[in-house]
């Protein structure tokens, strides 16, 4: 699908209501699923991905009731166990929810094939699957700890010290503390060389939310007492911050002012809070009155050198806006990014120099610098974050085409229904 972006004649002057965050509602419905009782989550993220997750939960045994129109979703608890004794498991591809429902198949008592698209099959699970080996789970792939692969559960990992490598991915260590509070004995988990941190006291706060207690031993460590079980909640969903993002970037390039509802950066579980902040350093204006978020652009934007590392998936964002700032910009620390939907990094450097940016790339890092773009055809590599982020640009520029733009419906299906609101 090819999108044409709409340019703004003036200073976008709105007010927006968000999706919910995808990875709380990710792990909202993980921890409902394993919770004892009955959960009502609200103001979920409904995409793709979450119907995924809900349909495999369901195919689990889990009791799933979703309204897409309401944005909720009633879930039934399992007490800690997947209620079904065998399944097969399809996992499209989103990592995540690959490397969460590991873990919960391992720490219950069945048996479970799991299976996803190829771009998931290419991605190895070794650090994952070694640390579960020796958990008492047993596990059969084809040898190169990749999917497709079969899962015999321990009905309770064995719990203990853990070691796990961290530095590609966060998510083995969150998935591990989500199951941990299930352990035959207590579990103290250290993430090595931990990138993403940010997801991880995401992690063990709404794991807190759900009545489960994680003590924090220090940075990268922590120890879960057992036994402890999720209690089911009622639970409302943040709004989304990155895709927060791309429409207070669009009140900064215009100088206009966007408001979001229901937005409190104090209190947000989202590392993405941070990305307000980088653009008040670019001379943006934040007004947060605890019920909603107002960013309000500059007459001249300011370039900054910015360390991404803890929120990376706002880097293209910060991207986007940087050609429009009077001075150049510098991301650093986001090496990371390139094994994820797409090498970021180098994707953006590709995009942005199709549209007349000056860019320059180094292993973990990018810098933007002052520049009039022009428009052109732009390539989406298929992430959601990259045509999301394009989108910004062609606010200022005419004649931008974003070609694969279908792919934002693993995020934000409604996002350019609602980026065409702008005004």
């Amino acid at each position: 699908m090819k999108q044409r972006i709409r340019v703004a004649t003036q200073p976008i002057q709105a007010r927006m209501t968000i999706p919910g965050a995808k990875s709380i509602t990710y792990r909202a419905l993980l921890m409902a699923a394993l919770s004892d009782g009955v959960c009502e989550l609200r103001d979920i993220l409904v995409n793709e991905d979450t119907k995924t997750l809900i349909n495999v939960l369901h195919e689990l045994g889990i009791t799933m009731q979703l309204d897409e129109s309401a944005k909720s979703c009633i879930v039934a608890g399992g007490s800690g166990q997947l209620p079904k004794q065998e399944a097969s498991i399809w996992c499209a591809e989103n990592s995540v929810i690959l490397r969460f429902l590991v873990a919960a198949c391992a720490s219950s008592s069945g048996t479970y094939s799991l299976d996803g698209a190829a771009t998931l099959r290419s991605r190895s699970l070794a650090p994952f699957l070694d640390v579960l080996g020796r958990q008492g789970v047993s596990i059969f792939s084809s040898g190169m700890e990749q999917l497709p692969l079969i899962i015999q559960g321990a009905n309770g990992l064995n719990g203990g010290e853990i070691k796990l490598d961290a530095s590609i991915t966060s998510q083995y260590l969150s998935a591990l503390l989500m199951v941990a509070p299930f352990a035959k004995t207590p579990m103290t988990i250290e993430g090595i060389n931990l990138v993403g941190r940010p997801y991880v006291e995401m992690t063990y706060a709404m794991m807190a939310d759900f009545g489960v207690m994680v003590r924090r031993l220090h940075q990268g460590r922590f120890s879960i007492p057992v036994p402890q079980c999720y209690i089911a909640r009622d639970y409302q969903v943040e709004p989304d911050l990155t895709i927060a993002s791309y429409f207070f970037a669009a009140a900064a390039i215009t100088g206009g002012q966007v408001t979001i509802p229901s937005c409190n950066i104090d209190h947000s579980k989202q590392a993405d809070a941070k990305f307000v902040a980088t653009l008040k350093k670019m001379g943006c204006v934040m007004v947060d009155n605890v019920m909603e978020l107002t960013v309000k652009g500059p007459v001249e934007l300011r370039g900054v050198n910015v360390d991404m590392r803890d929120y990376s998936d706002t880097f293209m964002t910060l991207a986007a806006v940087a050609p429009f700032a009077n001075t150049p910009t510098t991301i650093t620390n986001i090496g990371h990014t390139r094994l994820q939907e797409s090498n970021r990094i180098s994707a953006m450097r590709a995009e942005l120099t199709k549209l007349n940016v000056k860019v320059e790339e180094g292993s973990d890092w990018i810098k933007i610098y002052p520049s009039q773009p022009i428009g052109t055809q732009v390539d989406s590599h298929q992430d959601p974050r990259i045509a999301m982020s394009l989108s910004i640009i062609g606010l200022r520029t005419p004649g931008v085409e974003i070609m694969g733009a279908e792919c934002v419906a693993k995020s934000c299906p409604s996002f350019f229904a609602l980026w065409n609101t702008l005004s």
